[in-house]
């Protein structure tokens, strides 16, 4: 088995301080980078991940996924803008480890890692399968949206598919308590 680990937009302006901050944001960018520091330091104890990967919201102009007078289920405040800080990686998360980055969103709100491309133009379900991928580990922001949306289509796209919920902050208790039985009802492994 070969497992891969993908971090879910852990970007500035998920976190404390951005446009559209989710609580426990910035520590999650933290318990990340130390995990991946002890994935790369090796060991007995490191986790057992044969690649690591990472997924941004890239936004240029995605419609009225971006609302002056946002409803927070379809349309948001502008977040994750080419260009900007706010699309930028937490501070706190070196991205050093990250082998590729999956960009999603530039026209379109795109939740899930698996609509977006690498720099070569494949996507998430083409590189992992090309490096013969078939687990997956997910964590990142927000549990209840984008880190929701790419576990269920890491399922069906055939993937055998872990959650990794300390590693995961959401928007709100009651969705983040919805999407996390959602997706084990979907088969997903909430760990």
């Amino acid at each position: 088995m070969t497992r891969a680990l993908i971090v879910v937009d852990v970007q500035n302006d998920f976190c404390e301080g951005g446009s559209l901050p989710v609580t426990g944001g910035g520590q999650v960018a933290r318990d990340v980078d130390a995990l991946l520091r002890q994935w790369a330091a090796g060991g007995p104890e490191a986790p057992g991940w044969d690649h690591v990967v990472a997924t941004k919201d890239h936004h240029v102009d995605p419609g009225d996924h971006w609302s002056s007078e946002p409803d927070f289920a379809t349309s948001w405040p502008v977040h994750c803008e080419v260009g900007t800080a706010g699309e930028q990686f937490h501070p706190d998360l070196d991205p050093a480890p990250f082998e590729a980055v999956f960009l999603k969103g530039r026209h379109e709100a795109a939740y899930s890692g698996f609509e977006g491309h690498d720099d070569d133009g494949a996507t998430l379900a083409d590189w992992l399968r090309r490096r013969g991928v078939t687990e997956v580990d997910v964590c990142g922001l927000a549990t209840d949206h984008c880190v929701r949306a790419t576990a269920l289509d890491a399922v069906a796209a055939g993937f055998d598919t872990r959650l990794l919920s300390r590693l995961c902050a959401g928007v709100a208790p009651e969705t983040t308590t919805a999407a996390l039985s959602e997706l084990e009802a979907h088969g997903v492994q909430v760990a």
